[in-house]
């Protein structure tokens, strides 16, 4: 039995933009919602959300049997943390904060079992293997990782190609707020010159033959971003969702005391 098909990886060859929801909350009841209502993907956000390596467990078991592909972002590109998410079952990870080439590879390597690369063989003791269960998991894992870089820096931008030549490198995501910080414009992701290197970037990646993705909380820009050629949206966080609610019902109902 061959590891399971990655059918967000699958589904980049369409061209059909694939939308997601950043998981932030923590609960396991939210992400099993979030992942049954329509999305493509939810990403478990173990860089700033409060996950440890039990609480990332917990919500892929959540999301297991929904429509949802589970993506999970670890907190940085080392080895040991891609190992870990990787032998609990995810098969779409994102790494933040890649600059060159060079850590590209590295990230890329640690998701690859020898030769390709030096993931520990310990799968038949976790969940990606079902325990022991699906036999030629080592043999074919491999095709079935789904790699996402986080370009978050003028200089990563700076490397698009370069690091963009990675083979295994799927998805190249343009962090915007902390790219906007880092040209200079912090908590200005909509000044001109970020939109502008926004642009040139998306059109950099998909001429290298690679899915470019980027997050946004405007409902009204996912056409720009379609039409820009973006294959991987983020619309939103269920932090946010809950909290825009709540602010609103507790306006509305004020209003009525």
């Amino acid at each position: 039995m061959p590891a399971p098909l990655n059918g967000l990886k699958a589904a980049f060859a369409s061209g059909k933009m694939q939308i997601g929801l950043w998981l932030g909350i923590g609960s396991p009841l939210t992400a099993e919602l979030a992942a049954g209502v329509g999305f493509d993907w939810c990403l478990i956000d173990g860089e700033h959300a409060p996950y440890d390596i039990m609480a990332i467990r917990t919500q892929l078991a959540a999301m297991a049997g929904r429509d949802a592909h589970p993506v999970v972002r670890v907190p940085a590109g080392e080895d040991w943390m891609l190992k870990q998410v990787l032998d609990l079952g995810a098969q779409s990870v994102m790494v933040p904060m890649v600059d060159t080439a060079a850590q590209a590879l590295a990230i890329v390597r640690a998701t690859r079992y020898p030769p390709q690369g030096i993931r520990g063989m310990g799968a038949s003791l976790g969940r990606a293997a079902d325990f022991g269960g699906v036999r030629d998991y080592v043999a074919t894992a491999d095709a079935q990782i789904c790699v996402m870089l986080q370009l978050e820096s003028a200089e990563a931008l700076r490397n698009i190609e370069a690091i963009a030549a990675i083979d295994g490198a799927d998805v190249l995501f343009i962090g915007p707020a902390d790219l906007s910080a880092d040209m200079g414009y912090p908590g200005q992701p909509d000044a001109p010159e970020v939109v502008a290197a926004i642009e040139d970037a998306i059109t950099r990646i998909q001429a290298a033959g690679k899915v470019a993705g980027i997050l946004t909380f405007d409902p009204a820009k996912t056409a720009y971003y379609r039409d820009l050629g973006v294959g991987f949206l983020g619309v939103g966080a269920d932090v946010a969702v809950l909290a825009q609610g709540l602010r609103q019902l507790a306006k509305v109902t004020r209003a009525e005391v």
